[in-house]
């Protein structure tokens, strides 16, 4: 059998994943009290192959030993796989602003921005054990769903997705990384007035690039760091792993090498995906 299940903080999209889930096959049960796990597993396990229960704050005991003991001691055979989701405090702020929701834990005239925080640290337990971690405040519906249903897919097929994803330094490490390279010792196309206003996708851009030798190491050497370790990645079951190229806004050298790291491996058997975080797309 496999079980995930899903947590998170209110507003972050769990809904959003059990539905993604339920669509996949996956027998599904929405808020089950944690402790109830074991009984619920050994009940079903004949029945169903794919099992998803979504566990929020409201749902947790009051001690770590009691939820350590409700996922540790389930049948020999399982072991559960935890998707965690989140957002930033602004972004739940703003979701329930917009849907008029109470937030669970806003009772007694609690404010929200307090109860997400008391959220946060109840849920730590949980968080610290995940298996996936999903940020969702830049994502749409759309792009939630697909990002579950990918990594779901992938640990079916064995096939590991790799995501290369640039960023902009200035504008905070993304938080569902698994690895982060630092391109801003490079040279910066930033400083040259007609390339300024490109990004890494640009020719003009790639050509500058493509003449500086600092810059060829360092895909290089990144290459071959990847090369030598994600068939280990890919033989330990993972099924998703994200890479970021991290530079100072994240427009010229980590775009640029986001995406040559991304040609390189797309040949490979793992599924090779690019995204640019601060909203630059391939040409």
């Amino acid at each position: 059998m496999q079980l995930i299940i899903v947590s998170g903080r209110s507003g972050s999209g769990k809904t959003i994943a059990l539905r993604v889930l339920e669509d996949l096959g996956f027998y599904c049960v929405d808020n089950l009290p944690i402790t109830l796990l074991p009984t619920l597993v050994h009940a079903i396990e004949a029945q169903y192959e794919n099992v998803a229960v979504s566990v929020d704050v409201r749902n947790l005991p009051k001690s770590q030993d009691e939820l350590n003991d409700a996922i540790d001691f389930l049948p020999d055979a399982i072991t559960p796989e935890i998707l965690y989701l989140d957002s930033s405090d602004q972004i739940l702020l703003q979701r329930f602003g917009e849907t008029r929701r109470l937030h669970p834990l806003s009772h007694h005239e609690m404010p929200l921005s307090e109860a997400l925080q008391k959220e946060m640290r109840l849920l730590e337990p949980l968080a610290e054990r995940a298996t996936w971690r999903i940020e969702s405040s830049e994502l749409s519906v759309h792009q939630l769903s697909e990002q579950v249903s990918e990594r779901v897919l992938g640990r079916a097929a064995s096939r590991l997705i790799v995501v290369f994803q640039s960023f902009g330094f200035k504008y905070g490490l993304p938080p569902d990384l698994d690895y982060a390279f630092d391109a801003r010792i490079l040279p910066n196309p930033h400083w040259e007035p007609a390339l300024k206003p490109l990004t890494g996708s640009d020719p003009a851009v790639q050509h500058f690039f493509a003449q500086q030798p600092l810059v060829t190491k360092f895909v290089y050497q990144v290459e071959n760091f990847l090369a030598t370790w994600l068939p280990h990645f890919q033989r330990s079951n993972r099924s998703y792993l994200t890479i970021g190229i991290g530079c100072t806004g994240g427009q010229h050298r980590s775009v640029y090498i986001a995406e040559q790291l991304a040609e390189r491996f797309q040949n490979h058997e793992f599924k090779v995906q690019v995204r640019h975080r601060e909203g630059f797309r391939r040409k």
